[in-house]
């Protein structure tokens, strides 16, 4: 089967020329994800495939595809083991990277900001993901530690994982982020007694609860703002 490759394109549709004349800044989320998916087939070409894998996420964004598997997206007419596998990697790395703990560190000076650096990533996970994110005295972001995957309760988010790396790393507060699967970030009863227990034991440490988001599909509640903390 003939394949298109993207230099077969019309100009004013071939995104590797696009990227390089105006910036990536200036591509389409189908332009960019064409780039790295390289070639079409004798149907489609390399954007309209990169389209046919954005529909699979909820909204048309990349970084919901991450929860995504290799099958999943193998099932799209002309992706393949090896697309399929550039994609995952590429959307990896753009994940480590708006996570990194590098020189250049987020800030967090409120719950949006919380929300901000996570929301993507935990508002389409199947199951809740517990996370801390630890802060310095400035509160910039050392670290975003994974916790633990399953509901929230005493047995499954204990103190000490919770807190053992931000002792490691000299965090002088922490940030909670969990999600909820059904997509309303509405506390339980599990969440307000176990959020409680691991704020008695940040005082004893030392070390300040300053929130805790819980991230639901678009929307968030922070336990400050409620005066739940």
């Amino acid at each position: 089967m003939e394949r298109l490759k993207i230099k077969e394109l019309p100009v004013g549709d071939r995104p590797y020329e696009r990227l390089e004349a105006a910036g990536a800044e200036h591509l389409s989320n189908a332009e960019l994800l064409a780039v790295i998916i390289k070639t079409g087939t004798k149907s489609y070409t390399a954007v309209e495939l990169a389209q046919q894998v954005l529909r699979l996420s909820h909204d048309g964004r990349i970084s919901s595809l991450n929860n995504l598997s290799i099958q999943q997206l193998k099932k799209i007419k002309g992706i393949g083991r090896v697309k399929a596998i550039q994609i995952k990697a590429a959307l990896e790395l753009s994940k480590r990277v708006a996570t990194s703990d590098g020189a250049i560190r987020h800030t967090i000076r409120n719950a949006n900001d919380a929300n901000n650096l996570l929301m993507e990533e935990m508002r389409y996970l199947r199951k809740e993901v517990f996370k801390t994110i630890l802060l310095d005295t400035k509160n910039q972001v050392i670290k975003i530690v994974d916790i633990s995957i399953g509901s929230l309760n005493s047995s499954i988010v204990h103190p000490r994982e919770v807190f053992s790396e931000a002792v490691k790393c000299g965090s002088n507060s922490v940030i909670f982020v969990h999600n909820h699967p059904s997509g309303d970030p509405a506390p339980s009863p599990e969440d307000l007694q176990t959020t409680q227990r691991l704020v008695e034991a940040g005082n004893i440490l030392g070390i300040k609860v300053l929130d805790h988001i819980i991230v639901g599909d678009g929307r968030f509640i922070s336990f400050k703002e409620r005066d739940f903390l």
